[in-house]
């Protein structure tokens, strides 16, 4: 029999069958010619007993299994092995330990290696326990009274895919409440504009960044009031998360009431930033913004401008840079930043295009971006295109100079707008 050093690797048998290929680190049922199933995976024995621990063994070296072995005496022990493994690991765990006595053995290796297979081992007249410790977390229990080789490599192999198909599906219930979640909060952030008629036309898009599924404080809105007045609104709450896009809905909120109220653009973003600092749940947290009215005169939009980048103006097919006069990021000084209405001409066929920056700070080279030179590039040679074509080509665009490093990092808005063609109200 070979040695089994307590917490090391047991000594290896010199002959054994060749190792029959796998797939996934996990092999099939076993064939019965006495083949040899190599698993990709560590046997962690937790047992105090030494006699216990060279039967399993004994077993694993008489048995299909070629695994390594480690044994451990104590569940302190196995936790610290547990934690520098890096590799799929299965452990077979007796419930007396020195320091710790049953099922709460299960739940702490459960709690310190979640990604560990668990098979618990127990005595005669403990198989209510068994089952007991499957419901707490274990794949498999076996009965060391009637161990056997065949049936010691078969609950470990089986332990191991269960795990795996736990783990698969743990991954798909993720996926689909981030799913949920994300059509939740896209209906707070992406709304559909509230206009009167077809007499302006406004085209919107998001683009989640790609190192956060879930959509984050980027925000917009567009609104006609009853004078035939369009407001329009765009946003870009600091950080990434859940908590980001529902501080972005709350201000998106707050900014269509406010309009509707008939609020000016200036107190519209006072009272922002007013909401901004009672429900941001970090000090730190700041948001750009900028917000707009389109007069019914279609010839003059005024716009206010929170420490959010300048616009796009489209005349025909000329495009322009435009820089509104700028004012500091709402939450950065709470009460001192000093905004103020800029006034801009538009020409009879003009539309503005707003957008978040995470359109055009995208890397496009080792140590560069696109940056707002190369996004104003990137649009004049589109500038012929209609408003929906002309926003899903900057955005894919953008998006593709930036693949090859990463992708667009951040959440990109775009929105285009302009009076069409339709008979004003």
């Amino acid at each position: 029999m070979a040695e089994l050093p307590a917490g090391g690797s047991p000594t290896r048998p010199s002959e054994r069958p060749a190792a029959v290929p796998v797939q996934n680190g996990l092999p099939p049922a076993g064939s019965g010619d006495g083949s040899v199933w190599k698993v990709d995976a560590v046997v962690l024995l937790v047992e105090d007993d030494a006699g216990d621990a060279l039967l399993v063994e004994e077993m694993l070296t008489d048995g299909e299994l070629d695994s390594a072995l480690t044994w451990c005496r104590t569940l302190a022990e196995a936790r610290r092995f547990l934690a520098g493994c890096r590799t799929p690991c299965c452990v077979l765990l007796d419930l007396h330990l020195p320091d710790v006595h049953g099922l709460d053995a299960v739940t702490q290796i459960v709690e310190s290696a979640p990604d560990a297979a668990i098979v618990v081992l127990t005595g005669r007249a403990e198989s209510d326990t068994g089952l007991s410790a499957v419901a707490t977390g274990a794949q498999d229990y076996l009965v060391k009274g009637r161990l056997d080789p065949e049936a010691l490599g078969r609950s470990v192999r089986y332990a191991l895919q269960r795990k795996q198909v736990e783990r698969a599906a743990a991954a798909l219930r993720a996926n689909r409440l981030m799913a949920q979640e994300n059509a939740r909060l896209e209906r707070g952030l992406l709304p559909v504009p509230l206009l009167h008629d077809d007499s302006f036309e406004a085209v919107a898009r998001y683009a989640p960044g790609r190192a956060h599924a879930l959509l984050s404080g980027d925000f917009y809105d567009v609104v006609q009031t009853s004078d035939g007045t369009v407001h329009a609104v765009i946003g870009d709450v600091s950080g990434h998360g859940a908590a980001e896009a529902a501080l972005g809905v709350c201000l998106r909120v707050a900014w269509r009431t406010a309009v509707l109220c008939a609020t000016d653009l200036l107190e519209q973003v006072r009272l922002l930033e007013e909401i901004l600092v009672a429900e941001r749940s970090d000090p730190h947290v700041f948001a750009t913004v900028t917000s707009l009215a389109f007069a019914p005169d279609r010839r003059r939009v005024q716009v206010v401008r929170a420490g959010h980048p300048g616009l796009l103006l489209r005349s025909g097919a000329r495009v322009s840079w435009v820089e509104p006069e700028p004012g500091m990021a709402l939450g950065l000084l709470p009460g001192a930043g000093r905004c103020s209405v800029s006034e801009l001409s538009l020409p009879g066929d003009g539309r503005l295009v707003l957008f978040t920056d995470g359109l055009f700070e995208g890397r496009t080279g080792p140590g560069s971006r696109l940056g707002e030179d190369g996004l104003l590039a990137m649009a004049r040679s589109h500038g012929a295109l209609a408003a929906r074509p002309f926003v899903d080509t900057l955005v894919d665009e953008a998006a593709e100079a930036a693949s090859p490093y990463g992708g667009l990092a951040d959440d990109v808005a775009v929105l285009h707008l302009g009076w069409g063609r339709g008979t004003p109200r």
